[in-house]
């Protein structure tokens, strides 16, 4: 599904069940990320995940294109390494964050391939203790791809919107 069929999408309804438990998943990932729990959150990424925060709306090709984070599966586990490491110099202390989740829509399901594709809205807020406590609200939508690898729940594909992607950005040396 191309970004601007998935702007236009209607929701689907699906069974309740499936709902809570997309629902369960993405407040999980969201709180992993939050707490810098990153072995448990690499643990919820299928092995041809696709992490993508785009320059600008997700209406082009990422290899084509300048972007913020642009992951494939090996290239993640690098970043999450680097951040347990615990002395990456941008986030020296951590910051503290939480992040809201809302407007969670399912949006297509792909019987043939098994994946739910979902878009939820967020806000996240850092508090950057680097940096003098500054406050730090990053707001945006998130399309992930989820599908099932042993009976679980996984991404297989994260796209970040940011609200304010067209504009200077901080150091992202976390998982948005």
């Amino acid at each position: 599904m191309s970004a601007t069929e998935l702007a236009t999408a209607r929701p689907l309804l699906v069974p309740e069940p499936l709902r809570r438990e997309i629902e369960a998943f993405l407040y999980l990932e969201a709180r992993l990320a939050d707490e810098s729990r990153y072995a448990e959150w690499e643990k919820l990424v299928a092995d041809d995940m696709h992490y993508w925060v785009p320059k600008g709306a997700a209406d082009y090709d990422p290899a084509e294109r300048l972007s913020y984070i642009n992951d494939n599966r090996p290239r993640l586990a690098t970043r999450i390494r680097q951040l347990m490491t615990g002395v990456r110099h941008a986030q020296t202390p951590p910051s503290p964050m939480r992040r809201i989740v809302s407007n969670i829509e399912v949006l297509a399901i792909d019987d043939v391939a098994g994946t739910y594709t979902v878009g939820s809205n967020f806000v996240l807020y850092e508090l950057a203790v680097q940096s003098g406590a500054t406050l730090r609200v990053w707001p945006g939508r998130v399309t992930h791809r989820l599908r099932r690898v042993g009976g679980e729940l996984r991404m297989s594909q994260k796209i970040v919107e940011l609200v304010t992607a067209t504009a200077p950005q901080w150091n992202m040396a976390f998982l948005i």
